[in-house]
């Protein structure tokens, strides 16, 4: 489905020259991106202070919690590509996304590709289970309870395997469409070229 481009920059006010560049389109609103980078630094310090600076973990496990809080109501009330509104599409899109990806066929998403997509809400929901989890453990109720003590370690693992993968999956879109997508998720925009596909 061809979406619309609302907010290009540079259509009408620009030189022949000009005009042939590669022209961008706002995507990713500042309290997204302020929510993604403070997220990736909460959730990098929380993996190496535990047991070492348990004060700080605790700290750091509240804060990544409350970022995910905010995630959840930034999906229903934020900017058009901050919001949840196309996530159950963009899923069951993502085996077949994931299975063309052998051929290096990416299709042209404005926003979140079904791949990445999948990855959101798998390391949403594994961070919620270690958070959680986490500030169980230290309650008169459930410190020392094995589960609750196996489910935040393994789900804590879960996080760093998937943070790897989401980083090489960011690596590899970017070769594979030629484009900067660390820098596009540091402006928050995004190059569009003539056919942008996207939910």
């Amino acid at each position: 489905m061809i979406e619309e481009t609302p907010d290009v920059r540079g259509v009408f006010d620009r030189t022949p020259a000009e005009r042939t560049a590669p022209r961008t389109i706002a995507v990713w609103d500042l309290p997204l991106r302020l929510w993604h980078w403070a997220l990736a630094a909460g959730v990098l310090a929380a993996w190496f202070t535990p047991t070492v600076y348990d004060g700080l973990h605790r700290v750091l496990g509240y804060t990544v919690l409350g970022l995910l809080a905010f995630r959840l109501v930034w999906g229903f009330w934020g900017s058009r590509y901050s919001r949840f509104r196309m996530v159950g599409v963009r899923l069951r899109a993502s085996p077949r996304y994931l299975w063309n990806l052998r051929r290096g066929v990416t299709g042209r998403y404005i926003g979140l590709n079904p791949a990445g997509t999948l990855m959101l809400i798998a390391l949403m929901v594994s961070l919620a289970v270690s958070t959680i989890t986490g500030a169980m453990s230290v309650t008169v109720t459930f410190f020392g309870v094995w589960w609750v003590e196996d489910a935040h370690h393994y789900s804590s693992d879960a996080v760093i395997v998937l943070v790897v993968l989401h980083v090489a999956g960011v690596v590899l879109m970017g070769i594979l469409q030629r484009e900067n997508l660390i820098r596009a998720m540091i402006t928050g925009r995004k190059r569009i070229r003539g056919h942008s596909q996207s939910f």
